[in-house]
Order: C-alpha cells, then sequence, then structure tokens
C-alpha cells in the first residue's frame, strides 16, 4: 500500500518547488483529464491549464499546512495552505486542493486541483 502521506507531501513540495522553474515542466504532472479551477474559472486539459498558470510572472510560494487523505481507487487528496507573492508583491493567503490519481509518468498525476486566494473582505 502507498504511503498516501509522503506521496503527497513529496508531490505538493515538487509542484511549488517547480513553479518557477519553465512552467512546461509542470505540464507532466496534469493530464488531459485534469481541470484546474483558479478563482472560480475552469481550465480543462494540459493546454488550458498551462495557458492560465503559465499567465503569471515570478511567484514565490512558502507553505504553510499540508493535509493528506486517501481517496477510492488508490487517489491521494492534498490539501494546501499557505502565502504566496507575485513578482515580490505583498504576500496573500491561498489555499489549494489537489486530487492525485494513479497514472502518468511519476506515477500519479493532478486529476483536479482547485486553487483560491484568501483575501479579506
Amino acid at each position: 500500500m502507498t504511503d498516501f502521506n509522503q506521496v503527497g507531501t513529496q508531490f505538493v513540495q515538487h509542484f511549488y518547488s517547480t513553479f518557477n522553474q519553465p512552467r512546461e515542466q509542470l505540464m507532466s504532472l496534469f493530464s488531459d483529464q485534469s481541470m484546474l479551477t483558479f478563482e472560480g474559472q475552469q481550465f480543462m486539459g494540459q493546454q488550458q491549464i498551462y495557458e492560465k498558470l503559465g499567465s503569471f510572472g515570478k511567484v514565490e510560494h512558502k507553505i504553510g499546512t499540508i493535509d493528506v487523505q486517501p481517496t477510492a481507487n488508490n487517489g491521494i487528496l492534498a490539501f494546501v495552505s499557505g502565502r504566496l507573492s507575485i513578482e515580490g508583491g505583498n504576500a496573500m493567503m491561498f489555499t489549494e486542493v489537489f486530487h492525485l490519481q494513479q497514472g502518468g509518468a511519476q506515477g500519479y498525476f493532478v486529476l483536479n486541483d482547485i486553487f483560491r486566494l484568501n483575501l479579506e473582505g
């Protein structure tokens, strides 16, 4: 049985450390079945997800917490909260949820990704 905590935590650390490399490197973590919901907007498949993630400048992520649970069919759910800064601007709180599914080049791929900024209002 897969250690879901270890896989989920390693995935999250890899995702954010890769985010400021050429973003094309992130695309191996997604498939054509993947969906990203970013601030309520939905993007389906590698190409649309790449276009969205590629639209940002340099982003620094600081992970605060990672919570991981197993899901059906050997999937993994990872809930992340932390702070991010775009182009050195003011830090903003964010949350992101990754639903990982078995498959892909690394053994798991992102089936679902939901991202929200936590803006006080």
